[in-house]
């Protein structure tokens, strides 16, 4: 079980979106992760302020988020941060999953979600992108 920490991003331009996903994924999305600590954003600005400074450890963006949606933010952010931190989008279809692939995302979430599901797929992404503990 890790004590670390889990910096998460959460970026909608709807307050209620980010409360939906913040409490789908929870507190600690898996017993062997860390806690999470989120991190709101409501505009773009707030976004790259975010990822620009470090920290972050996933970002999660709706993809239906005004006036810049989250699948087009992902691949900015992808093709513009050097070690980009893994990004899960949250989209209202299931057919707009194909936009995923296209934006980079390493993880897709479907609305409504399902706090399993959705906890399980941030699990994942973690996991997946986690450094080795480096022992001195």
């Amino acid at each position: 079980m890790s004590t670390q920490t889990t910096r998460i991003l959460v970026f909608s331009h709807r307050p209620e979106v980010r409360e939906t996903i913040i409490t789908a994924v929870g507190r600690r999305p898996a017993p062997d992760l860390g806690r999470v600590e989120y991190v709101e954003a409501g505009k773009i600005a707030d976004v790259l302020y975010e990822m620009d400074n470090g920290g972050v450890d996933l970002a999660i963006l709706d993809g239906e988020a005004q006036p810049t949606g989250g699948m087009g933010l992902s691949r900015q952010l992808k093709n513009e941060i050097t070690d980009c931190p893994p990004i899960v989008v949250a989209v209202r279809r299931r057919d707009d999953r194909w936009l995923a692939t296209w934006s980079q995302a390493d993880a897709v979430l479907v609305h409504p979600l399902d706090p399993l599901a959705a906890a399980e797929t941030v699990a994942e992404v973690l996991r997946s992108t986690a450094l080795p503990v480096v022992r001195g």
